[in-house]
Formats: C-alpha cells, structure tokens, sequence
C-alpha cells in the first residue's frame, strides 16, 4: 500500500475516533460506509480498511456479520477489565512521569490543568472530554514511555465509550479537581501521593458508572404515566 493511501486510512481512522471519544458517535451507531465516504470525501476502500483497522486495533469499532461496522458497545465486563487496566498502566505513568519531570513539562503540565479549567467554564462538553484525555496523553509523554503512552490512547478511546454507554451523571467538575491535586503531587515530587490519588482518580471515574450486571426494577406504570 502507498504512502499516500496509508495517511488517507489514518486521516479517515482519526476522524472517527475523535467523533467516537468526542461522544458525537455514541455506542451502537452504525457506520455505513457510503455515508462516511460522503461526510468524509473518501474513498470506499480507504473507509473500509479504517474501519477494518480500528476494529483490530483499538476496539471502538465492531464489525458485525449482516449489519457491517458500528461504534463498539463494551460490555460490563470489558468495562470493569479496562478500568483495572489502566490503573495499573497511569500507576506507571505517574511514577515516571514524577521522576522525569522538566522545566518544561511542568509548565506543560500547568498549562493542560488551565485548558481543561477553561473548557469547564465555557461548559464546552466536548472540549471537556478532549482536555482531560490529554490531562492523561501528557502525563504520558512527560513519562518518557512511548509504548505505555501508545497503550493508554487505546484505552482512553474505549473508556470514552465506556462512560458514553454507563456514566450516570454528566457532572466532570470532580474530573478537574482530581487532575489539579494528581498534578500538584506529581510538581512536588511526591510520587507516593501522586500514586495514591491516581487511584483514588480511576475509583472516582469508575463509581459515576452505572456497572451492575443485575436488571433495574422498573415500574412500567409509572415509568409511562405523564406527570
């Protein structure tokens, strides 16, 4: 394959998952291929052969016989098994990222913690989700680590559909004040706090999530009657 059809596939690949993680393709939806060779001015292989390779490799997409590609829909179980995951990965991240910290990736960090303030102010939801992705991206790359900062792309797109699927409240106040105390203990340098509230960080995320394996009881006359 060339070059040139190679960064089509990932142009196409990376329009998909920023709309999947940005929320704007929830869970479930299907991604007919003639409408993303029009909305994107793609060619069909090119589509096809993303959603082929985001199926494979990052799991956000799902290929479905007789129904095509949809938007993944991560059980219970994936979901639980991705949250253990990554915070056994960021536990990583962290402490690396505390013993390699710069000048100058301490100012990056500052300067994440303001953008995401600011998307909060702006109650801009979607740049909110951006801005605490790259909160855990940057904490990544200060690690030094490209292979964890790989993986952890990976997961923080699946758990995007995770808390699309699951999250209970839309409230991600707590988000940035976790991130602002996570950073202030990475600053300092005290990696044994940093890694205390990086827990306590993925619990909090985790607890908003509606994870039970059992049935809500729902009564049917009351949930139809009109108020």
């Amino acid at each position: 394959m060339s070059t040139k059809a190679q960064a089509e596939i990932e142009r196409i690949m990376t329009s998909i998952s920023q709309a999947i993680v940005d929320h704007r393709l929830p869970p479930g939806t299907r991604l007919v291929e003639s409408k993303l060779v029009e909305a994107l001015q793609a060619n069909r292989n090119h589509v096809r052969a993303a959603l082929q390779r985001l199926a494979a490799e990052t799991k956000v997409v799902s290929i479905l016989a007789n129904r095509g590609a949809i938007v993944a829909q991560p059980s219970i179980k994936e979901a639980r098994d991705i949250f253990e995951t990554r915070t056994v990965l960021e536990r990583a991240i962290v402490s690396l990222a505390t013993r390699n910290l710069s000048a100058r990736n301490k100012n990056r960090l500052l300067k994440q913690i303001e953008k995401e303030k600011l998307a909060i102010d702006a109650k801009d939801r979607q740049q909110m989700i951006r801005e605490s992705g790259r909160f855990h991206i940057l904490l990544a790359e200060i690690a030094g680590n490209t292979v964890l900062g790989e993986l952890l792309d990976g997961l923080i797109k699946r758990t995007s559909l995770i808390i699309a699927l699951y999250q209970g409240t839309p409230d991600v106040q707590c988000t940035l004040e976790e991130h602002q105390a996570l950073a202030h203990a990475i600053l300092a340098g005290d990696e044994s706090l940093a890694l205390q509230l990086n827990d306590v960080h993925m619990h909090t995320i985790e607890s908003h999530l509606l994870l039970s394996e059992t049935s809500p009881s729902v009564d049917l006359k009351t949930a139809l009657s009109v108020s």
